[in-house]
């Protein structure tokens, strides 16, 4: 009998119970640090961040090779089986490409699905269609569940320096903000694949501000919650308060998890996320 396989690339925020419990295969980027590759997959937690601060250098991201999602598809699927791999936003990486030309090479049956986010917003999707491939869902449904998901997702994300974002391209020093300023505290929205700032400041007084205005406009109603995870770049403390605030605003446990080094590169130290899928 078919099945149909989850997978997925790094620069997702998940608990390894999870991705055990169902079945998910994450395809793992790579980092170099003063001419050193890291693979994502191999790096511990808080390592990759020790690292980052003592490198002479912003350290370059690399998505996985062509060939290696390729092999990925080989060794996973069986005649009949299909695959679908959903990857990070396009505007960050290059892996959801990538994915695409190894599926071509791997003469599978694969369909590439753009999340448009990543971290926790692309663990949402990648949650609810493996629960669905284990079930016994049919393709189409479960790309009609990740759309829904997606649709039903905003992932906000607070930064302490723009410097890493301008050093990598990820934001251009035209942005809305003077380049000079790389030292404000910033709070932005991922839409459309593309990071909008919708506050900034100085001080953690700006992510108070912000984390206020989330908290009001929630108890207000209109949109229900589902579930809520919180990612964290440095320390885990200020995720953990942000939890202990926003836990009366869902049933399910927030999750507070480390982000990876791929986006750490690019939000450096003590950045957040917040991430909210809505019923």
């Amino acid at each position: 009998m078919s099945k149909i396989k989850i997978v997925t690339d790094s620069c997702i925020s998940i608990e390894p119970e999870i991705v055990k419990n169902l079945e998910i295969t994450i395809v793992p980027l790579s980092v170099m640090v003063d001419g050193v590759l890291y693979s994502d997959a191999d790096l511990r937690e808080g390592e990759f961040l020790a690292l980052m601060k003592k490198a002479k250098a912003l350290p370059k991201t690399s998505q996985p090779p062509v060939g290696l999602f390729a092999e990925t598809y080989e060794a996973i699927s069986e005649e009949g089986d299909q695959i679908i791999s959903i990857h990070t936003s396009h505007a960050l990486s290059g892996t959801v490409e990538a994915a695409r030309q190894g599926g071509l090479i791997a003469n599978r049956d694969v369909t590439v699905v753009d999340s448009t986010f990543t971290d926790q917003s692309l663990k949402f999707q990648v949650v609810e269609a493996a629960k669905l491939a284990q079930a016994g869902a049919s393709k189409d449904e479960i790309l009609a569940k990740i759309e829904e998901v997606r649709n039903k997702s905003q992932l906000f994300i607070g930064i302490s320096t723009l410097e890493n974002l301008v050093k990598g391209g990820r934001i251009s020093r035209v942005s809305g903000m003077m380049s000079s300023l790389l030292n404000i505290k910033v709070v932005m929205e991922m839409v459309d694949h593309q990071l909008q700032p919708i506050l900034k400041g100085r001080g953690t007084k700006t992510f108070t501000k912000w984390l206020d205005t989330f908290i009001s406009q929630a108890e207000a109603g209109g949109r229900k919650i589902a579930e809520i995870g919180i990612s964290y770049a440095g320390m885990a403390d200020y995720a953990l308060g942000m939890k202990e605030r926003l836990s009366h605003l869902v049933a399910k446990e927030i999750s507070v998890l480390e982000t990876g080094s791929i986006i750490q590169t690019h939000t450096g130290e003590d950045a957040w996320a917040v991430l909210v899928r809505y019923e």
